[in-house]
């Protein structure tokens, strides 16, 4: 029997599980080179958050990381994992897109694709699996595991079968959630060994405290290979734990052949690398049997907390975990997995932070329930479809079927700042933030996200300045703050400079920043103050969750039926088109694209 093969997820989603995707590339070369002795059948690195988390929180450029890291990783498959057709985004793209995307990927360093739809749409995988196999690289093809009224084995075997006609080379049940049981694992897999001529893979979170167990009924079943995760970024919404596993499996038929003393010194390593990231943890990545009900995967437990904490009510957690079951089966149960779950968890959201569900619909959940994502695993609720999208036809052929190639305007719309290929696609995933992105890195302005100091570090008192980029009232400004500060004092001296002009001021800075009286680092307080009157007419346009204008679609003088779409707000990472109250005149615009709006607030006047 060969030996089990072993990814580790360490590098992408064991951090994305358990700190919102924020380590940095700088914290991960360090430990390659022990990374790549290892012999893992591959190593996880890219795909998923990772792409969005670098260029809109660290300010990397994920291509970059990617080849720093196969230069580090010379004898590893790196892996990577891929959205279908959404590859890293939140919409379909075209099929010259998706394959543009996949050949630089597998120049840049990517050996295994690890391939899924959210919907479980298998039309949605045709064009990633063709161009996987057209670069002569490794297509692994996922099933979105989950459960409900209209999902189960037969159906999953089926999905699979097609999968391997479609040129996959190996299949991998992804449970994102950690909904299987040891049992139900068993189940599974021993159908689909029987039904295929490929191997079969398992990732499944440990949120329940099931995924050892499963992972050992799934060897013992003819699973081929298992996702584990270093044991300073295992468990709870994460992995189970790489030298668990490769402990439990020692001396049996499913042994790994793995060194477990150097993987122990790699834990160690990560166990200081995660301290750095403190703030960015979440107390809802432990262990939580919830889950087998709320089918919440780990990364977006971890984005929903720290998303209700930038809004300040991360007390209705668990409101939003009651809430989703509800919307997910009027949806038609897709699996929650990107970008479905960032669809249905929004949504569930908004419901209650609004307090009337289905008050506001983000444009996603309307695109969903128009057929542009594919075909929703169930029946969807009619009373929701038609408050979302009204009479419209819903599209029945595969999405992008009705997608013009559009690869051509975006090296147009992106232009000069775009330096290579790879940017030209930065900019297709991420419209908005992959331009900044660009323009902040042409003009030598890219600033990462602040890290707080911990341990030692947050006693020494540095002259180095710390930088920020604040966006008041529509302008940006670039500030980098000096001082060493006065020990045991609640006020201290911080020398300033503000677009490169300095300002030898003091500055007293008491409630809106937290110091500590050993001259830590100062973090800005991320209260959002108001700059608008307040809403009092039914004409005064307002948005019900803090936010960022994308687009404003009216001006002052024109005239609007109710229901008119005003304004398009992205809040948690999902777009909401705001519309007209009443029918009138806008006589005021108060906002522009890029603003910051909290409720309450005028946003357009209408009379």
């Amino acid at each position: 029997m060969p030996k089990t093969r072993v990814t580790e997820t360490v590098l992408r989603d064991g951090h994305q599980s358990l700190i919102a995707t924020r380590m940095r590339t700088e914290d991960m070369l360090p430990i390659c080179e022990k990374l790549d002795k290892i012999g893992f059948w591959s190593l996880e690195v890219w795909g998923g958050a990772t792409f969005d988390s670098c260029i809109r929180f660290l300010k990397e450029d994920p291509w970059e990381r990617l080849k720093q890291l196969k230069e580090a990783l010379p004898n590893t498959r790196l892996q990577m994992l891929l959205r279908g057709q959404n590859l890293l985004g939140y919409r379909h793209y075209s099929d010259d897109v998706v394959k543009e995307f996949v050949k630089l990927s597998a120049q840049n360093g990517i050996d295994v694709f690890r391939v899924f739809d959210a919907m479980n749409d298998i039309r949605n995988l045709k064009s990633s699996i063709k161009a996987i196999k057209n670069n002569d690289k490794h297509a692994q093809g996922a099933i979105c595991y989950t459960t409900s009224p209209v999902h189960n084995n037969k159906l999953f075997v089926k999905m699979a079968k097609q999968m391997e006609s479609m040129g996959c080379d190996s299949i991998v049940i992804k449970d994102m959630a950690g909904l299987l049981t040891p049992y139900s694992t068993s189940e599974l897999v021993k159908a689909l060994v029987d039904s295929l001529n490929v191997p079969v893979q398992l990732h499944s979170h440990a949120t329940a405290g099931l995924a050892s167990m499963c992972q050992l009924k799934a060897l013992e079943a003819g699973c081929s290979g298992i996702d584990t995760a270093i044991s300073s970024f295992a468990e709870g919404t994460s992995h189970p734990t790489t030298e668990s596993m490769i402990a439990a499996l020692l001396n049996t038929p499913y042994d790994t052949e793995l060194d477990l003393p150097a993987l122990q010194d790699i834990g160690a390593y990560f166990y200081q690398v995660r301290k750095k990231y403190h703030q960015f943890e979440s107390e809802f990545t432990g262990l939580d049997t919830r889950v087998q009900v709320n089918q919440v995967p780990g990364g977006m437990i971890s984005n929903l907390s720290n998303q209700l904490k930038e809004q300040g009510e991360l007390t209705r957690m668990n409101d939003v975990l009651d809430e989703i079951p509800r919307v997910r089966a009027e949806l038609g149960y897709p699996p929650l997995v990107t970008p479905t779950s960032q669809i249905v968890g929004t949504q569930a959201v908004l419901n209650v932070l609004t307090g009337e569900r289905y008050k506001t619909i983000t444009n996603e959940v309307k695109l969903y329930l128009n057929g542009k994502y594919g075909k929703a695993p169930g029946k969807v609720n009619k009373k929701t479809q038609q408050l979302a999208i009204g009479n419209e036809e819903v599209i029945t052929c595969r999405p992008a079927d009705l997608l013009k190639p559009e690869l051509t305007r975006l090296k147009s719309e992106i232009g000069d700042l775009a330096k290579t290929e790879e940017d030209v696609i930065t900019y297709a995933m991420f419209p908005d933030i992959g331009k900044e992105f660009l323009e902040q890195r042409s003009s030598g302005t890219l600033i990462p996200e602040y890290l707080e100091p911990i341990g030692e570090n947050a006693s020494i008192c540095s002259n180095a300045p710390t930088e920020f980029l604040i966006t008041l009232h529509g302008e940006e400004y670039h500030i980098k703050v000096n001082g060493t500060g006065h020990p045991n004092q609640d006020r201290r001296p911080f020398y300033m400079t503000l677009d490169g002009v300095p300002e030898e001021l003091q500055v007293e800075i008491l409630s809106d920043i937290d110091l500590s009286s050993q001259g830590s680092n100062a973090q800005p307080s991320t209260e959002k103050n108001s700059k608008n009157p307040k809403a009092t007419e039914p004409g005064h346009v307002t948005t019900s969750m803090p936010g960022v204008i994308v687009d404003v679609l009216v001006k002052v003088g024109d005239v609007v039926e109710a229901g008119t779409p005003l304004i398009i707000t992205e809040a948690m990472k999902m777009e909401t088109e705001i519309q007209a109250p009443i029918s009138g005149k806008i006589t005021e615009v108060y906002v522009g694209k890029g603003d910051t709006v909290n409720p309450d607030e005028i946003l357009i006047a209408i009379e």
